[in-house]
């Protein structure tokens, strides 16, 4: 199915339009109610949730299929970055470890 410049304009309108509505909901709402604590703080939650919604299924996954955990890189890289993290609390030392872990993984091992 092919869309045409049309479609992709009220597509990116529309997604527009659904992030200014999510992100201003509470300023919507009214000024004077505050947010109860239990929300403000399950809200710090969200970016770890995101992160892992957006994480999980590339690392887990291949070609739409679950992966065996030791016949998977991306997730024994992923292993060992973290432990890299926990260590060391560097982030870009993590970045730069995970990447060489996995860049390794995928030169050495034959799947």
């Amino acid at each position: 199915m092919n869309m045409d410049t049309s479609e992709y304009l009220l597509l990116i309108v529309l997604m527009a339009a659904t992030t200014v509505v999510t992100r201003s909901f509470f300023f919507m709402v009214g000024g004077s109610r505050r947010m109860p604590g239990w929300l403000q703080k399950s809200l710090g939650y969200v970016p770890a949730v995101a992160l892992s919604a957006i994480l999980a299924p590339d690392l887990l996954m291949t070609h739409g299929a679950l992966v065996e955990p030791w016949q998977n890189i991306k997730l024994l890289a992923a292993i060992a970055a973290t432990i890299f993290f926990l260590y060391t609390r560097h982030l870009l030392g993590t970045l730069v470890f995970g990447m060489l872990c996995y860049t390794i993984l995928r030169l050495w091992w034959v799947v």
